[in-house]
């Protein structure tokens, strides 16, 4: 069993920046891939960005390369999202992730995910 809670989340200018945690308990964090995932109000839910056990190997949706960054400290058994530059289309319930099945594997499909947290809203004003 993996818990998972988000943190960080928040109402900011467009062109403003924020960091979320996800804090996990259970099972040895440093064993398994991590992912961010993200919804905005009436569209579906989509891939953010992921990272395998040891934060060698990361991968980003198009969207957010090179505004995102995607980090793990182990020995605090937490991964970060570093957002710069937010744009009003980055508003959504952000969501981590925990793909317990790898811990080098990367993959932007959520059915790979078999823990996630509960959520943290991120609101970027025009």
């Amino acid at each position: 069993q993996v818990q998972l809670v988000e943190s960080g989340g928040g109402l900011v200018q467009a062109g403003g920046s924020l960091r979320l945690s996800c804090a996990a308990s259970g099972r040895t964090f440093s064993s398994y891939t991590m992912g961010w995932f993200r919804r905005a109000p009436g569209k579906e839910r989509e891939f953010v960005a992921t990272i395998n056990w040891i934060g060698g190997i990361t991968y980003y949706a198009d969207s957010v390369k090179g505004r995102f960054t995607i980090s793990r400290d182990n020995a605090k058994n937490t991964v970060y999202l570093q957002m710069n530059s937010l744009k009003p289309e980055d508003t959504a319930v952000y969501y981590c992730a925990a793909d317990t099945a790898t811990s080098q594997a990367l993959t932007a499909h959520p059915a790979q995910y078999d823990y996630w947290g509960q959520g943290t809203q991120v609101t970027a004003s025009s």
